[in-house]
């Protein structure tokens, strides 16, 4: 067996450190002051570990981004790391919950599993090859962003615009709660629906109205209709509003529309469908307006052939490999609809993704950083 997991086995503490590190700063979405501290110590970890160049892409509603590259004249496609520093949690949040390690080995706090483990990992896996003198003469980039809680609505134009020009992207989000990788997420799509019919008196003049609630009812029934629970599609109207008054027949009305597929051709076949939605009654309007998006990470041929190469990198390590799917989506979406090779659910294992029990299992750090750490000394493109 090779050295590599042994030798992050001794480096546990170290991680455990860094975690705790990354955990006690609070960095929720819109909180841009305390995301760009972090990102601030994020810029100093890169340049401490190396980096011969980091780029700063400044925001205004949310943390600055950073692209940090090594060895960027080296021949060959970057190997591209995706994190993000954001979190769900308010600020606060960590007085009421302070980082803490329980008896069976699991660190809680708030952004320990989704994703300061994950970065955690890949930080540690380019300083322990550093250290080790084996850090591959390839391009390595990290581009870490701010916003991936709220959609990555900033930071899509810049992993578009990065990741095409990299061979490999590494997606640090969480393993699943027994280590598997991510190697299926669902498209996620939403949709404004707004209908508008016409008000007049509910008790004088009932009949001279179109009552956009009723009409929101109608495509309510047909949206439901849309589901294939089977094929992994799922349509779901989430939230809705309408009227102003009890006895005033409702001229608006409007719905949020929650759209997840595991294919790209049912992501295509729904969003139309939704969109050439007409209205039921005589003299309604619909505005049907999308918002944005996140194409499937598909288990298609190419996911198979990255997957199998990971795993069989992994096994030389003597690392146990699994894959599972999500239906939640990440940034490696993005990436996988692009047909970039992809691979998700990099992180550590652990358990309650934006809830209170929140916590990353600390065993699984080293298993990950050794697998990480492989991949990029190992990892042969076509």
């Amino acid at each position: 067996m090779s050295q590599l997991f042994p030798y992050f086995q001794d480096r546990r503490q170290e991680m455990v450190d860094l975690l705790t590190t990354l955990v006690n700063y609070e960095s929720g979405t819109t909180a841009k002051a305390h995301v760009d501290a972090l990102g601030n110590f994020m810029e100093s970890q890169f340049r401490a570990l190396g980096a011969s160049s980091v780029t700063r892409y400044p925001q205004q509603q949310v943390g600055d981004f950073l692209l940090a590259k090594w060895h960027e004249n080296a021949p060959g496609k970057p190997i591209l790391f995706l994190i993000h520093i954001d979190t769900v949690w308010p600020i606060g949040t960590l007085a009421e919950r302070p980082v803490r390690i329980d008896d069976e080995g699991r660190l809680f706090g708030p952004g320990a599993i989704d994703m300061k483990g994950g970065i955690t990992i890949a930080l540690s896996a380019i300083k322990g090859l550093a250290q080790r003198g084996e850090l591959p003469p390839r391009p390595i980039w990290v581009l870490m962003t701010s916003d991936e809680e709220v959609g990555s609505v900033y930071s899509e134009p810049v992993i578009a615009a990065v990741a095409p020009q990299c061979g490999l992207v590494l997606v640090m989000e969480p393993a699943t709660q027994d280590e598997a990788l991510k190697t299926s997420r669902k498209g996620v799509a939403n949709f404004t629906i707004q209908v508008e019919g016409r008000a007049s008196h509910a008790g004088n003049a009932p009949e001279k109205g179109i009552n956009a609630v009723v009409e929101l009812a109608y495509q309510t029934l047909k949206l439901q209709e849309m589901n294939d629970l089977r094929s992994g599609t799922s349509v779901s109207v989430t939230v809705v509003s309408g009227g102003i008054a009890t006895n005033v027949i409702p001229a608006e009305a409007h719905a949020k529309v929650d759209v997840r597929t595991l294919r790209a051709d049912a992501y295509a076949d729904i969003s139309q469908r939704i969109q050439n939605l007409q209205p039921y009654l005589p003299g309604a309007k619909l505005t049907i307006t999308p918002g944005h998006a996140r194409g499937p990470m598909e288990r298609n041929a190419l996911m198979n052939k990255t997957y199998a190469q990971c795993k069989a990198i992994g096994e030389k390590q003597g690392l146990t490999i699994r894959e599972d799917s999500s239906g939640g989506g990440s940034d490696g979406n993005f990436t996988a609809h692009m047909g970039i090779p992809t691979l998700d659910g990099l992180g550590p294992a652990g358990d309650g993704l934006h809830a209170v029990h929140e916590h990353v299992v600390l065993n699984s750090l080293s298993r990950r950083a050794a697998l990480i750490a492989a991949m990029l000394k190992d990892w042969q493109f076509e």
